[in-house]
Parts: structure tokens; C-alpha cells; sequence
């Protein structure tokens, strides 16, 4: 295993190449199916200064995703399970509060307990015991973050705030580059002990077969928006050249893995900010057999919508779209109308950690004072366990006597919101009150924009 000092030696870069040509599908790939159900622009009838407005048609849809462990109905948040658990909360209660998958992290699972753990378990679902459907993000998040010490895609701040900023080497203030990329795939060091690690493409696949989800993710790079242009090119042609390795490796682990359920593999669309990248990305990979595609790469907030819309109309139409990382309202109905299926986020559990709660009427901390005698619950509005059984003052008394179950009925409670909220989403494209649904949730959400 190379150590730190070593690694500059190690990368010395290969020529670019195409990749060997993919072998056959396997005929096991008919385990996962998409379907389309209802269109936006049919059931809703948007107007034309709407159209104008968003810069071009809704790509919004309906639809219902079929995998070996279950089926989800789209569009539909995906809760994260980072470490093989949704961080505080059982997964009985994910199923009861209506979640229709997890989402977990093949970087993390791989460095603790180990990709060959859960093989070993039957895969990720029966080692967590859940019963849904499961993905598996590729870790190409973690590249970014450890090569970069960036923690956030979509709000750059920090990575404007770099004395480097605009360097394609830039690194976050006070943080070391702890991953090095090269055209073969990334050397790491791991955070847990600062053992020299390599991911390629081929590693990827592999250590996302014996996790065992039912939806993977290509092995990308993640680049940010402080990147140059002629790095994005670079990096946009080394994502197109990895995902024709992963399918390549894909296709043969499912012939070789005999009597697995098969595990669908979705392309991730990169190309930061600039619409003939992501035109080219989306246009590159729909014509691979991809079983669906991840929206991934930095992008700022404003623009989430259109760069959305770049990609869900040149992506093939069949195939279904995640958009990997937003969970506040206002992204959610934005992404969905232009086209996203499915979406994940940590933000409902992580800001629970902190006291933070939705209600229709926005977002507010538990940790206030004026909780202190507040004998309602989170949200009269609520059906999920928390709001049914417990009051806000019995959860800021367990937020400040510091007992982690407060974390637990906050998650639960943050969890169903988003859950519904994106539910009721569904049902409003298919009875065609889907802009009148947006408008009064985003208007309760926000009452001083």
C-alpha cells in the first residue's frame, strides 16, 4: 500500500483511451424497468409566459420504477442512509413514515465495515434490514471533498472563500488534499486512519456489487465551479471514458455474480455550469445502456431548474433521472417540474441534530426558549409518529438535557415532511393542480419572499 509521500510517484498519468468494447446486456437488466404514468405538460396545461419563465418546456413527470426489492413510485425523495442506517432513526420507522428507498454511501461502506461484509450479509438491504429498495451513490462526492476539503455542491461560499479560488487545484481554507485524481481513477487517503486507498472505475463496480443495492452509480469526477473551463473538458471526457469502463465491468460482475438480483447502474451527467457540457454529457452517456442517469456536479442554486431541464431533454425519455443532493422545498418543486424522478438529500436528519424542524409554515429551532412550555406538536399538520405522540416542549427538554432520542422524533418528523410534501407533488402533476400546489406551499415555506 503506497503511502502519502509516495503518491506524486504513483500518478503519472495514462493516455486516454476508449475502453474495450461492452460486452452483451445480461438478460437479467429486465429486472429493472421504468415507466412513464402522466406528463406535466399534459395534465397541468402550463401557460406560455410559465414556459417562457422557466426557460423552456416542463420536462415534469409521473412514473413508477421497478427493481428487484420493490417498486417507487416517482417522483419520490430518497432518504440517506450514509453508513447503512438513516442517521437516528430505525428503518421500521423509514417504512412507516412512507419512504420508498434509502440511499447509501459505497465510499463509507467500503472503508467501515467493508464492501465484502455486506456480501457476505446478502447485501445492504438485509444487512440493514431494510426491506425497499436501496441505491448506492459511487463516491465520486467524496473525491471532490477530500481532494478539495469542499463540503457543499450547490452553495460554493466556502469554495470562494480559498485563497485559491479559481485554482483547479484550489483547497478549502485549513484542509489538505486527501485525494489525487489521474485518467486510470483516484488514489485516497482514508479519514478513519489515513490508509492509502485506489478507486477506479472497475473498484467502483466492484465494491458496489457486494454492497448490493438495487440502483448504482457510475464512478464520475466531481468537479466544482471554481474549476476552469478547460479543466470541466477534461474532466467531462474522463467521466465519458469511466463510464464506458463501468458498464463494461458492470455487465461482467452480473454475469459473473449468477443467482444475484441485478443491480441497475445509472450514468451521472456532469458539466458545472455550462449548458454545451451538460448538453454533451446527458447526449454522450443517453446513448450508453445506462438503466437511468444521476444529475450530479456543482451548480449554483439559481440556476438548479435550467441546468436541470439541459439535461432531462436530452437524456433518453424511458430512462428515469436522479438528482443527487437538494432536499429544501423550493429545489424540490423546481427540480421536479423540470424533469427529475428521484432526489436525496441528508439535510432532514442533519439539521434535526441541531433542533431545526419543518412545518408548512417554514423551518424553526426547537432549541428556543419559547419552546420551553409549548405543549402542541412539531406540526398539527403532521401525521407521522413524533407530531402524534409528542409535544414540542418534551422534545426541547430532551434537546437541551443533550438525550439523542431528541434527534430520533425530530428525524422522523423532518423525514415525513419532505417525504409527503414531494407525495402530494405526485398526486397534484396527476390530477393537474400541480403550479397551484407549488405556489401555496412555497408561499406558506417562505412568507417573506
Amino acid at each position: 500500500m503506497p503511502t502519502p509521500e509516495t503518491v506524486t510517484d504513483l500518478l503519472a498519468p495514462a493516455p486516454i483511451s476508449e475502453p474495450q468494447s461492452t460486452p452483451g446486456a445480461p438478460a437479467s437488466q429486465s429486472e429493472f424497468s421504468f415507466e412513464v404514468t402522466t406528463r406535466l405538460n399534459e395534465t397541468c396545461a402550463p401557460t406560455a409566459d410559465a414556459i417562457e419563465r422557466n426557460g423552456g418546456a416542463f420536462q415534469g413527470r409521473t412514473g413508477v420504477i421497478t427493481t428487484p426489492h420493490g417498486t417507487i413510485k416517482t417522483p419520490a425523495f430518497i432518504a440517506v442512509g450514509t453508513k447503512a442506517t438513516v442517521k437516528s432513526v430505525l428503518p421500521e420507522s423509514m417504512t412507516d413514515l412512507g419512504a420508498q428507498a434509502l440511499l447509501s454511501n459505497a465510499y463509507h461502506l467500503y472503508l467501515q465495515p467493508g464492501a465484502d461484509i455486506l456480501d457476505a450479509a446478502g447485501g445492504l438491504g438485509k444487512f440493514m434490514n431494510w426491506q425497499g429498495t436501496t441505491f448506492t451513490d459511487s463516491g465520486g462526492f467524496q473525491v471532490m471533498s477530500l481532494g478539495s476539503g469542499f463540503k457543499k455542491v450547490i452553495n460554493m461560499d466556502a469554495a470562494a472563500a480559498s485563497p485559491n479560488a479559481g485554482a483547479d487545484d484550489s483547497v478549502a481554507v485549513g484542509k489538505e488534499r486527501l485525494a489525487h485524481i489521474d485518467d486510470d481513477g483516484v488514489w485516497f487517503k482514508s479519514h478513519l486512519n489515513g490508509d492509502m486507498h485506489r478507486f477506479s472505475p472497475e473498484i467502483s463496480m466492484q465494491v458496489q456489487h457486494q454492497i448490493g443495492a438495487d440502483i448504482m452509480f457510475a464512478f464520475d469526477e466531481l468537479t466544482t465551479l471554481l474549476n476552469s473551463r478547460g479543466y470541466q473538458e477534461m474532466s467531462l471526457e474522463r467521466t465519458r471514458l469511466w463510464a464506458l469502463r463501468c458498464i463494461a465491468e458492470h455487465f461482467q460482475l452480473t454475469e459473473d455474480r449468477v443467482g444475484k438480483p441485478y443491480q441497475a447502474l445509472f450514468g451521472v451527467i456532469q458539466g458545472a455550469q455550462y449548458e454545451d457540457l451538460r448538453r454533451k454529457a446527458s447526449h454522450d452517456l443517453g446513448e450508453m445502456n445506462f438503466d437511468g442517469y444521476g444529475i450530479g456536479g456543482a451548480l449554483e442554486k439559481e440556476n438548479l431548474g435550467t441546468i436541470v431541464r439541459w439535461c432531462t431533454e436530452e437524456l433518453p425519455e424511458n430512462k428515469p433521472r436522479h438528482l443527487l443532493g437538494i432536499s429544501e422545498p423550493d429545489d424540490i418543486f423546481t427540480a421536479i417540474e423540470n424533469g427529475a424522478d428521484t432526489f436525496d438529500c441528508v439535510s432532514p436528519t442533519r439539521v434535526a441534530r441541531t433542533s431545526a424542524f419543518y412545518t408548512p409554515d417554514g423551518r424553526f429551532n426547537l432549541s428556543g426558549a419559547k419552546y420551553k412550555r409549548d405543549f402542541t406538536p412539531l406540526s398539527d399538520e403532521c401525521d407521522c409518529y413524533t407530531c402524534e405522540n409528542y409535544t414540542r416542549a418534551y422534545i426541547h427538554h430532551l434537546y437541551k438535557a443533550k438525550e439523542m432520542v431528541s434527534a430520533t422524533l425530530i428525524s422522523i418528523h423532518n423525514e415525513r415532511f419532505v417525504v409527503k410534501m414531494v407525495d402530494d407533488a405526485r398526486l397534484a402533476i396527476e390530477d393537474g393542480t400541480f403550479f397551484e400546489f407549488k405556489a401555496e406551499t412555497l408561499r406558506r415555506y417562505y412568507p417573506n419572499r
